[in-house]
């Protein structure tokens, strides 16, 4: 069975209508966070989540505009200093970040919570970094306590990647801030034909990708379309390799969703007509591990 296609409002152009256009088809989740749009994208997706509330929604604490990080600055939870980086995993301005979430998007409590990128808080410092990732999680176990958030992880553009940490030691660090049973259920990483690496490991039972499927967790493959570019470098004959009679924005999706280990494939649909084409590759039936090889290896070939 292929993963889900949920809406992924990063590059989106129009979200109001996008998450209209999810719902309507059925996607179950939302992704976003509170500086996606110029800081808009809470305040254009409250609508949608208020007609449709059986939607799901997974925003992100991490990066912030420089006008949050300006409230933050007046909310006495981040510095000058630390509001002129962009980015915090500070206990207090994750907490005030949450709770600024949920006012923005009407809801009560949230589905999803992601740090966003943690690594860009200690480049190098592995240890400061997990340090600084416990606090948030011990933060972030205390909302979940309270009713306010169901469930948290990260997401990540290279932290699994480069290992400033693994899923291992995500987990490890999750059940340490809980003090035993944790609440940390997903994790979001790029998965496409670019940024194949991850399928790779994962056709050899390695990587990040088996490791948070062992573990039950929720696996969010962002960029499946490497934002945008992918299609116009898969060539028609591609395409029909991966899958006769899909285009190559459809063979790429179907790609990243046949993967093993991923839950759901976040697409920033343009246009309608994207995200029926969208959902039409997700409902194929996936492709095999060995067409996955294949894929992988005419890709990795000179």
């Amino acid at each position: 069975m292929t993963a889900e296609l949920a809406l992924g409002t990063y590059r989106c152009r129009a979200i109001p209508e996008a998450a209209v256009r999810a719902a309507a088809s059925g996607a179950r989740w939302i992704d976003t966070a509170p500086n996606y749009a110029t800081g808009r994208a809470h305040d254009l997706l409250a609508p949608a989540l208020t007609a449709h509330p059986a939607l799901r929604i997974a925003t992100k604490a991490g990066y912030f505009t420089a006008a949050t990080g300006a409230d933050a600055v007046n909310a006495g939870v981040l510095t000058e200093d630390q509001a002129v980086v962009g980015h915090s995993l500070a206990p207090q301005y994750v907490r005030w970040q949450m709770a600024r979430n949920r006012e923005q998007l009407r809801r009560e409590r949230l589905d999803l919570v992601l740090l966003h990128n943690p690594e860009r808080a200690h480049p190098g410092d592995r240890l400061a970094l997990h340090r600084a990732m416990r606090e948030a999680f011990v933060v972030l176990e205390e909302a979940v306590a309270a009713g306010h958030v169901a469930g948290y992880g990260i997401a990540t553009w290279a932290g699994l990647e480069e290992e400033a940490f693994t899923v291992g030691e995500l987990l490890a660090l999750a059940a340490e801030a809980a003090g035993g049973r944790h609440h940390l259920v997903a994790v979001q990483m790029p998965v496409s034909l670019v940024m194949m690496t991850p399928i790779a490991q994962a056709l050899d039972g390695r990587g990040p990708l088996p490791a948070a499927a062992g573990a039950g967790l929720r696996v969010m493959a962002s960029a499946p379309l490497h934002g945008g570019e992918l299609p116009a470098m898969v060539d028609q004959e591609l395409a029909d390799l991966i899958r006769p009679g899909l285009t190559p924005a459809q063979a790429c999706v179907l790609a990243v969703a046949s993967c093993p280990g991923v839950t759901d494939v976040l697409l920033a649909a343009s246009g309608a007509s994207h995200w029926s084409q969208a959902a039409d590759a997700v409902a194929q039936p996936s492709l095999t591990a060995v067409k996955l090889r294949e894929i992988t290896g005419v890709l990795a070939s000179p």
